[in-house]
């Protein structure tokens, strides 16, 4: 029997929080027990704050390689001033950094669901990223490219777009399991490749 933390738990909550808060709260902890109880409980009552100081020492490697918000904010910027051959190159870039082979006949046109096929370790991946820049992601989008995965077989699906999701977007992709890139994961996933000059700062 597998077992999950609960989303909404506290030590979830601390682990999707920065780093910081829960090894503060471990270290208050065991500063309150010193300070409060009695000698021989002191030890035993500092030792509450370890769990904390776990969950911190998590939460600061997850969160070790995120670009910051700055980033992430330089990144969207850049990106909506790119045009398409740009920033499909940009995007091969990282994809082959990442160990993945392009499948040439992959590739669609203007009007295709996915505009790369991609290959790693077996596994086949369809990526639709031409409407990066479109105003907001709707579920047809999505249902395109899941059509198309199935139809190819595909093990993963990924939907690229800096646009909010509509309402029945994202528990669409959810339970497709499609995989979305937005500013932050794109922040990520280019790190250190060169962006629109003129957006840097």
């Amino acid at each position: 029997m597998k077992l999950t933390m609960a989303k909404n738990s506290l030590f979830a909550i601390l682990l999707r929080s920065s780093w910081w808060i829960s090894l503060l709260i471990g270290l208050l902890l065991g500063l309150l027990s010193f300070a409060l109880l009695p000698e021989h409980l002191r030890v035993v009552g500092a030792l509450s704050g370890f769990p904390f100081i776990v969950i911190s020492l998590i939460a600061a490697r997850r969160q070790w390689h995120l670009p910051s918000a700055a980033r992430i904010e330089q990144t969207q910027q850049a990106l909506a001033t790119m045009a398409w051959p740009a920033f499909a190159a940009l995007l091969e870039q990282a994809f082959r950094r990442d160990g993945y082979t392009l499948v040439p006949q992959g590739k669609g046109g203007a009007d295709a669901a996915f505009d790369f096929e991609l290959e790693r370790q077996g596994r086949r991946m369809l990526v639709s990223a031409r409407r990066w820049k479109s105003a907001r992601t709707g579920l047809e989008a999505l249902r395109a490219l899941q059509g198309a995965r199935e139809v190819r077989q595909a093990d993963e699906a990924l939907y690229i777009g800096l646009a909010a999701l509509s309402d029945n977007a994202r528990p669409y992709a959810a339970e497709q399991r499609i995989t979305l890139w937005q500013a932050p994961e794109l922040a990520h996933a280019l790190r250190g490749l060169p962006l629109p000059a003129t957006e840097r700062r």
